[in-house]
């Protein structure tokens, strides 16, 4: 049986702080709503990522759902989200490092459209770079046993 430890104090307060600078950003759920629905509909009719998505999902409200989980989890400390991101991209034949880097220009994108404020693209854009990073740095050894992993990715920033 799993036994849930309850969290530390000064966790809790740490969390409450990360998501009120946040909400003070401008990231609050509606943002994060928002930024979901636009950048999936952005993926969705993309040449490069809209045919590795399309195979694979097959409700999109159910993973636009999970994906506004998933980034209030990231931006707001929200504990919502459950599932293993890395997992789910280890098993996509052929995705690396390109294709994250794509992933993430489309992600500025849509970013810069919507974000209140430029501590908000900072924030959020900064976020998205360390899980593109994390995902492809995953993969390559994992899935790809990359030799080379002394070399840094070279993915775009915000």
């Amino acid at each position: 049986m799993k036994r849930t430890v309850p969290a530390h104090p000064h966790a809790i307060g740490a969390r409450e702080d990360r998501r009120a600078a946040a909400i003070a950003m401008g990231v609050d759920e509606a943002f994060i709503a928002a930024l979901v629905d636009r950048f999936y509909a952005a993926i969705r009719t993309d040449a490069e990522l809209g045919p590795i998505f399309g195979a694979r999902i097959r409700d999109w409200p159910a993973h636009l759902a999970q994906m506004n989980r998933f980034w209030q989890s990231i931006l707001l400390g929200a504990g919502n989200f459950t599932g293993n991101p890395m997992m789910k991209h280890l098993a996509i034949p052929g995705i690396g490092e390109r294709e994250f880097a794509h992933w993430l220009t489309l992600f500025y994108r849509t970013l810069r459209d919507l974000a209140p404020t430029e501590e908000a693209v900072a924030l959020v854009g900064g976020r998205a770079r360390m899980i593109a990073e994390s995902l492809a740095t995953g993969i390559a050894v994992h899935r790809d046993n990359d030799p080379d992993l002394a070399r840094k990715m070279e993915l775009p920033h915000v």
